[in-house]
Protein backbone atom coordinates (compact mmCIF):
# COMPACT_ATOMS: atom_id res chain seq x y z
CA UNK A 1 0.00 0.00 0.00
CA UNK A 2 1.38 3.09 -0.73
CA UNK A 3 1.50 6.15 1.79
CA UNK A 4 -0.91 8.40 0.31
CA UNK A 5 -3.53 5.32 0.94
CA UNK A 6 -2.46 4.79 4.62
CA UNK A 7 -2.60 8.80 5.06
CA UNK A 8 -6.26 8.71 3.93
CA UNK A 9 -7.03 5.84 6.54
CA UNK A 10 -5.65 7.23 9.30
CA UNK A 11 -7.65 10.77 8.99
CA UNK A 12 -10.29 8.72 8.14
CA UNK A 13 -10.42 6.67 11.65
CA UNK A 14 -9.77 9.44 13.39
CA UNK A 15 -12.96 11.85 12.46
CA UNK A 16 -15.10 8.64 13.02
CA UNK A 17 -13.73 8.29 16.74
CA UNK A 18 -14.35 11.90 17.10
CA UNK A 19 -17.60 11.71 15.58
CA UNK A 20 -18.65 8.94 18.10
CA UNK A 21 -17.03 10.86 21.27
CA UNK A 22 -19.06 13.66 20.36
CA UNK A 23 -21.92 11.81 20.07
CA UNK A 24 -21.33 9.88 23.45
CA UNK A 25 -20.74 12.79 25.00
CA UNK A 26 -24.31 14.28 23.77
CA UNK A 27 -26.01 11.34 25.06
CA UNK A 28 -24.57 11.75 28.25
CA UNK A 29 -25.83 14.95 28.41
CA UNK A 30 -29.52 14.43 27.87
CA UNK A 31 -29.37 11.12 30.30
CA UNK A 32 -28.49 13.97 32.92
CA UNK A 33 -30.59 16.46 31.85
CA UNK A 34 -33.74 13.41 32.16
CA UNK A 35 -32.11 12.44 35.53
CA UNK A 36 -32.54 15.72 37.02
CA UNK A 37 -36.07 16.48 35.50
CA UNK A 38 -37.41 12.85 37.29
CA UNK A 39 -35.51 14.04 40.71
CA UNK A 40 -37.15 17.24 40.59
CA UNK A 41 -40.60 15.98 39.29
CA UNK A 42 -40.02 13.30 42.50
CA UNK A 43 -39.45 16.11 45.01
CA UNK A 44 -42.36 18.23 43.81
CA UNK A 45 -44.00 15.01 44.31
CA UNK A 46 -43.72 14.34 47.77
CA UNK A 47 -44.02 17.79 49.15
CA UNK A 48 -47.80 18.14 51.51
CA UNK A 49 -49.63 20.83 49.48
CA UNK A 50 -51.60 22.40 52.52
CA UNK A 51 -55.69 22.63 51.86
CA UNK A 52 -56.96 26.14 51.43
CA UNK A 53 -58.70 26.85 54.87
CA UNK A 54 -62.72 26.68 54.84
CA UNK A 55 -65.16 29.23 55.44
CA UNK A 56 -67.20 29.02 58.07
CA UNK A 57 -69.64 31.77 60.43
CA UNK A 58 -69.54 32.21 64.06
CA UNK A 59 -71.76 33.15 66.66
CA UNK A 60 -70.53 34.10 70.66
CA UNK A 61 -72.35 32.63 73.80
CA UNK A 62 -74.60 34.66 75.00
CA UNK A 63 -76.80 35.03 78.18
CA UNK A 64 -80.57 34.95 77.34
CA UNK A 65 -83.70 33.91 79.11
CA UNK A 66 -84.73 30.62 78.94
CA UNK A 67 -88.11 29.14 77.50
CA UNK A 68 -89.56 27.25 80.97
CA UNK A 69 -92.56 26.00 79.64
CA UNK A 70 -93.60 23.00 80.49
CA UNK A 71 -95.61 20.82 77.69
CA UNK A 72 -97.61 17.99 78.16
CA UNK A 73 -101.01 16.64 77.82
CA UNK A 74 -104.33 15.70 80.31
CA UNK A 75 -107.94 14.62 80.24
CA UNK A 76 -110.42 17.36 80.72
CA UNK A 77 -113.17 16.51 83.21
CA UNK A 78 -115.45 17.91 85.21
CA UNK A 79 -114.62 19.52 88.34
CA UNK A 80 -116.89 17.39 90.37
CA UNK A 81 -116.22 14.45 89.82
CA UNK A 82 -117.52 11.34 91.93
CA UNK A 83 -116.64 8.08 92.10
CA UNK A 84 -119.72 6.34 93.94
CA UNK A 85 -119.59 2.79 95.96
CA UNK A 86 -121.94 0.14 97.73
CA UNK A 87 -121.08 0.16 101.60
CA UNK A 88 -121.18 -3.45 101.65
CA UNK A 89 -120.32 -6.31 99.84
CA UNK A 90 -122.58 -8.02 97.36
CA UNK A 91 -124.63 -8.85 94.05
CA UNK A 92 -125.38 -5.82 91.85
CA UNK A 93 -129.32 -5.81 91.01
CA UNK A 94 -129.39 -3.26 88.59
CA UNK A 95 -128.02 -0.08 87.00
CA UNK A 96 -130.65 1.93 85.68
CA UNK A 97 -128.10 4.69 83.98
CA UNK A 98 -126.04 4.75 81.10
CA UNK A 99 -122.46 6.27 79.90
CA UNK A 100 -123.44 9.77 79.42
CA UNK A 101 -127.08 10.26 80.71
CA UNK A 102 -127.77 13.36 83.05
CA UNK A 103 -129.26 12.45 86.01
CA UNK A 104 -130.70 14.74 88.78
CA UNK A 105 -130.10 14.86 92.51
CA UNK A 106 -131.58 11.69 93.90
CA UNK A 107 -132.03 9.51 90.85
CA UNK A 108 -131.53 5.97 92.12
CA UNK A 109 -127.99 5.10 89.60
CA UNK A 110 -127.27 1.38 91.07
CA UNK A 111 -129.17 -1.37 93.43
CA UNK A 112 -128.05 -4.39 94.95
CA UNK A 113 -129.74 -7.42 95.39
CA UNK A 114 -131.48 -7.41 99.62
CA UNK A 115 -132.03 -10.58 100.24
CA UNK A 116 -128.70 -11.03 102.18
CA UNK A 117 -128.61 -7.54 103.35
CA UNK A 118 -132.30 -7.67 104.66
CA UNK A 119 -131.10 -10.68 106.32
CA UNK A 120 -128.20 -9.27 108.62
CA UNK A 121 -130.63 -6.52 109.12
CA UNK A 122 -132.91 -9.07 110.67
CA UNK A 123 -130.99 -11.12 112.06
CA UNK A 124 -129.69 -7.55 113.87
CA UNK A 125 -132.87 -6.97 115.18
CA UNK A 126 -134.12 -10.13 116.69
CA UNK A 127 -130.50 -9.70 118.47
CA UNK A 128 -131.35 -6.29 119.93
CA UNK A 129 -135.22 -7.19 121.00
CA UNK A 130 -133.80 -10.48 122.88
CA UNK A 131 -131.16 -8.37 124.67
CA UNK A 132 -134.29 -6.09 125.47
CA UNK A 133 -135.89 -9.34 126.98
CA UNK A 134 -132.71 -10.11 129.00
CA UNK A 135 -132.45 -7.32 130.98
CA UNK A 136 -135.93 -6.81 131.91
CA UNK A 137 -135.64 -10.20 133.14
CA UNK A 138 -132.65 -9.13 134.76
CA UNK A 139 -134.13 -6.73 136.46
CA UNK A 140 -136.75 -8.08 137.72
CA UNK A 141 -134.95 -11.00 139.07
CA UNK A 142 -132.92 -8.40 140.48
CA UNK A 143 -135.87 -6.93 142.16
CA UNK A 144 -136.23 -9.99 143.68
CA UNK A 145 -132.64 -9.98 145.00
CA UNK A 146 -132.08 -13.28 142.88
CA UNK A 147 -130.16 -11.90 140.61
CA UNK A 148 -126.52 -9.83 141.06
CA UNK A 149 -125.79 -5.97 140.40
CA UNK A 150 -123.12 -6.90 138.18
CA UNK A 151 -125.21 -9.62 136.25
CA UNK A 152 -127.74 -6.55 135.36
CA UNK A 153 -125.36 -4.38 134.21
CA UNK A 154 -123.65 -7.11 132.06
CA UNK A 155 -127.36 -7.40 130.71
CA UNK A 156 -126.93 -3.62 129.71
CA UNK A 157 -124.02 -3.87 128.09
CA UNK A 158 -124.62 -6.71 126.17
CA UNK A 159 -128.43 -4.57 124.78
CA UNK A 160 -126.28 -1.83 123.64
CA UNK A 161 -124.01 -4.02 121.78
CA UNK A 162 -127.33 -5.47 119.94
CA UNK A 163 -128.52 -2.06 119.32
CA UNK A 164 -125.28 -0.84 118.05
CA UNK A 165 -125.03 -3.86 115.35
CA UNK A 166 -128.67 -3.62 114.25
CA UNK A 167 -127.86 0.28 113.66
CA UNK A 168 -124.91 -0.91 111.83
CA UNK A 169 -127.42 -3.27 109.65
CA UNK A 170 -129.62 -0.70 108.93
CA UNK A 171 -127.00 1.85 107.59
CA UNK A 172 -125.52 -1.08 105.37
CA UNK A 173 -129.06 -1.57 104.86
CA UNK A 174 -129.68 2.09 103.45
CA UNK A 175 -126.63 2.23 101.69
CA UNK A 176 -127.46 -0.29 99.34
CA UNK A 177 -128.06 1.52 96.40
CA UNK A 178 -126.10 4.23 95.10
CA UNK A 179 -128.06 7.83 94.99
CA UNK A 180 -126.83 11.01 93.02
CA UNK A 181 -125.94 13.27 95.32
CA UNK A 182 -126.56 16.15 92.63
CA UNK A 183 -127.08 17.01 89.23
CA UNK A 184 -124.95 15.53 86.85
CA UNK A 185 -123.77 13.04 84.09
CA UNK A 186 -122.56 9.76 84.10
CA UNK A 187 -118.92 9.50 82.91
CA UNK A 188 -118.48 5.96 83.52
CA UNK A 189 -119.80 2.90 84.54
CA UNK A 190 -117.51 0.27 85.75
CA UNK A 191 -119.92 -2.37 86.82
CA UNK A 192 -123.11 -4.52 85.29
CA UNK A 193 -125.86 -6.27 86.73
CA UNK A 194 -125.36 -9.49 88.35
CA UNK A 195 -121.47 -8.42 88.93
CA UNK A 196 -120.53 -9.19 92.70
CA UNK A 197 -118.84 -6.29 94.25
CA UNK A 198 -116.55 -5.44 97.02
CA UNK A 199 -117.46 -2.96 99.36
CA UNK A 200 -115.57 0.34 98.20
CA UNK A 201 -115.33 -1.01 94.74
CA UNK A 202 -116.15 1.68 92.53
CA UNK A 203 -119.80 1.12 90.50
CA UNK A 204 -120.16 4.40 88.83
CA UNK A 205 -118.03 7.59 87.87
CA UNK A 206 -120.39 10.49 88.46
CA UNK A 207 -119.94 14.00 86.87
CA UNK A 208 -121.38 17.34 87.63
CA UNK A 209 -120.94 20.66 85.98
CA UNK A 210 -122.13 23.15 88.09
CA UNK A 211 -118.60 23.89 89.30
CA UNK A 212 -116.88 24.06 86.39
CA UNK A 213 -114.22 21.99 84.62
CA UNK A 214 -110.79 21.05 84.46
CA UNK A 215 -107.70 19.76 83.04
CA UNK A 216 -105.89 16.80 84.74
CA UNK A 217 -102.45 16.09 83.62
CA UNK A 218 -99.38 14.41 85.28
CA UNK A 219 -95.98 15.86 85.76
CA UNK A 220 -92.62 14.35 86.55
CA UNK A 221 -91.19 15.28 89.86
CA UNK A 222 -88.71 17.44 87.88
CA UNK A 223 -91.09 19.81 86.04
CA UNK A 224 -93.46 19.81 89.29
CA UNK A 225 -91.37 21.31 91.54
CA UNK A 226 -91.41 24.62 89.25
CA UNK A 227 -95.08 24.83 88.92
CA UNK A 228 -97.06 26.78 91.56
CA UNK A 229 -100.76 27.30 92.30
CA UNK A 230 -102.06 30.73 89.88
CA UNK A 231 -99.89 29.78 87.02
CA UNK A 232 -101.03 30.43 83.56
CA UNK A 233 -101.44 28.15 81.11
CA UNK A 234 -102.43 27.84 76.98
CA UNK A 235 -104.70 24.67 76.50
CA UNK A 236 -105.84 23.45 73.04
CA UNK A 237 -108.55 20.47 71.93
CA UNK A 238 -107.83 19.05 68.61
CA UNK A 239 -111.86 19.32 68.81
CA UNK A 240 -111.83 23.40 68.07
CA UNK A 241 -108.48 23.47 66.26
CA UNK A 242 -107.09 26.69 66.36
CA UNK A 243 -108.65 27.89 69.66
CA UNK A 244 -106.86 28.83 72.22
CA UNK A 245 -108.49 28.74 76.16
CA UNK A 246 -106.73 29.77 79.04
CA UNK A 247 -106.32 27.67 82.08
CA UNK A 248 -104.44 28.77 85.85
CA UNK A 249 -103.29 26.08 88.22
CA UNK A 250 -105.91 25.54 91.05
CA UNK A 251 -104.28 22.06 92.75
CA UNK A 252 -100.63 20.13 92.94
CA UNK A 253 -100.93 16.83 94.33
CA UNK A 254 -98.45 16.59 97.28
CA UNK A 255 -97.81 12.60 96.60
CA UNK A 256 -97.11 10.98 93.44
CA UNK A 257 -99.80 8.76 91.74
CA UNK A 258 -98.53 5.14 92.64
CA UNK A 259 -99.13 3.50 89.41
CA UNK A 260 -97.66 6.44 87.14
CA UNK A 261 -94.98 8.15 89.38
CA UNK A 262 -96.20 10.94 88.07
CA UNK A 263 -97.88 14.19 90.02
CA UNK A 264 -101.63 15.09 89.16
CA UNK A 265 -102.09 18.62 88.42
CA UNK A 266 -105.55 20.19 88.13
CA UNK A 267 -105.61 23.13 85.72
CA UNK A 268 -108.63 25.21 85.99
CA UNK A 269 -110.51 26.59 82.47
CA UNK A 270 -113.64 28.33 80.92
CA UNK A 271 -115.52 26.66 78.47
CA UNK A 272 -115.70 29.54 76.48
CA UNK A 273 -119.34 28.67 74.84
CA UNK A 274 -117.64 25.53 74.01
CA UNK A 275 -119.60 22.39 74.74
CA UNK A 276 -117.32 20.23 76.78
CA UNK A 277 -117.49 16.72 77.05
CA UNK A 278 -115.77 14.39 80.04
CA UNK A 279 -112.42 12.65 78.54
CA UNK A 280 -110.92 15.10 75.54
CA UNK A 281 -107.38 15.33 75.44
CA UNK A 282 -105.77 18.38 75.73
CA UNK A 283 -102.35 19.99 74.49
CA UNK A 284 -101.41 22.02 77.87
CA UNK A 285 -98.17 24.54 77.73
CA UNK A 286 -97.65 26.11 80.94
CA UNK A 287 -95.85 28.95 82.37
CA UNK A 288 -94.38 29.30 85.12
CA UNK A 289 -94.23 32.09 87.57
CA UNK A 290 -90.43 32.61 87.37
CA UNK A 291 -87.98 32.92 84.57
CA UNK A 292 -84.07 32.00 84.64
CA UNK A 293 -81.25 32.98 82.26
CA UNK A 294 -78.41 30.90 80.89
CA UNK A 295 -75.73 30.15 78.08
CA UNK A 296 -77.09 29.55 74.66
CA UNK A 297 -75.65 28.68 71.39
CA UNK A 298 -77.94 28.00 68.10
CA UNK A 299 -79.13 24.48 67.46
CA UNK A 300 -77.49 24.34 64.22
CA UNK A 301 -74.01 24.73 66.07
CA UNK A 302 -74.06 21.04 67.34
CA UNK A 303 -71.99 18.70 65.62
CA UNK A 304 -74.55 15.57 66.74
CA UNK A 305 -75.81 15.40 70.72
CA UNK A 306 -77.77 12.98 72.78
CA UNK A 307 -79.74 13.84 75.63
CA UNK A 308 -77.47 15.83 77.81
CA UNK A 309 -73.95 15.69 76.33
CA UNK A 310 -72.96 17.27 72.57
CA UNK A 311 -70.28 18.42 70.61
CA UNK A 312 -69.36 21.95 68.53
CA UNK A 313 -66.07 23.48 67.27
CA UNK A 314 -65.19 26.82 68.94
CA UNK A 315 -62.81 29.18 67.29
CA UNK A 316 -59.35 30.10 68.33
CA UNK A 317 -59.08 33.84 66.89
CA UNK A 318 -55.55 34.12 67.67
CA UNK A 319 -54.71 30.99 64.98
CA UNK A 320 -57.57 30.98 63.29
CA UNK A 321 -57.81 27.63 64.36
CA UNK A 322 -61.05 25.85 65.62
CA UNK A 323 -61.23 22.80 68.08
CA UNK A 324 -63.92 20.43 69.66
CA UNK A 325 -65.12 20.54 72.58
CA UNK A 326 -67.81 18.36 74.51
CA UNK A 327 -70.40 20.28 75.78
CA UNK A 328 -73.39 19.88 78.44
CA UNK A 329 -76.72 20.91 77.26
CA UNK A 330 -80.15 21.38 79.00
CA UNK A 331 -83.38 22.68 77.85
CA UNK A 332 -84.15 24.28 73.63
CA UNK A 333 -85.79 27.66 73.80
CA UNK A 334 -86.75 29.34 70.57
CA UNK A 335 -84.30 27.99 68.39
CA UNK A 336 -81.06 27.62 70.90
CA UNK A 337 -80.24 25.00 73.42
CA UNK A 338 -79.21 26.06 77.16
CA UNK A 339 -75.34 25.56 77.60
CA UNK A 340 -74.98 24.03 81.16
CA UNK A 341 -71.30 23.45 81.08
CA UNK A 342 -68.10 23.35 78.42
CA UNK A 343 -68.13 27.14 77.18
CA UNK A 344 -68.25 30.72 78.83
CA UNK A 345 -69.88 33.28 77.70
CA UNK A 346 -68.20 34.92 74.75
CA UNK A 347 -66.74 31.95 72.77
CA UNK A 348 -66.88 32.13 69.44
CA UNK A 349 -68.79 28.93 68.08
CA UNK A 350 -68.93 27.50 64.54
CA UNK A 351 -72.79 27.40 63.09
CA UNK A 352 -72.06 27.19 59.47
CA UNK A 353 -69.90 24.78 57.75
CA UNK A 354 -69.13 22.93 61.05
CA UNK A 355 -69.74 19.14 59.42
CA UNK A 356 -66.83 19.80 57.27
CA UNK A 357 -63.77 20.81 59.85
CA UNK A 358 -61.48 18.52 61.51
CA UNK A 359 -60.21 19.18 64.70
CA UNK A 360 -56.78 21.85 64.77
CA UNK A 361 -57.95 22.88 61.05
CA UNK A 362 -57.39 26.25 60.10
CA UNK A 363 -61.15 28.67 58.92
CA UNK A 364 -61.37 31.56 57.01
CA UNK A 365 -64.52 33.45 59.09
CA UNK A 366 -67.08 35.04 56.64
CA UNK A 367 -68.79 38.22 57.64
CA UNK A 368 -71.83 38.21 59.11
Amino acid sequence: MNKSIMKASINKASIMHRSGLKCAAETAAVTVILLVGVVGCSRHAGESVAPPPRTVQVVPVEEAPLDTTLRTVGLLTPKDEERLSFKVNGFIESIPVEEGESVKAGQVLAVLKRTEIDSSLDQAREAAAKAQRDLDRGKALLADEVATQEQVQDLTTALRVARAAESSAAFNSAHARIVASADGVVLRKLAEANEVVQAGQTVVVLGGAHRGWVVRVGLADRDVVQVHVGDSARIEFDAWPGKLFTGQVANIASAADPGTGTFTVELRLEAGGARFVQGLVAKVALSPQHTESGKVIPLQALLEANDTEAGVFVLDPGTHTVHRVNIQIGRISGGRIEVRNGLKTGDQVVTEGAAFLENGGTVRVAAR
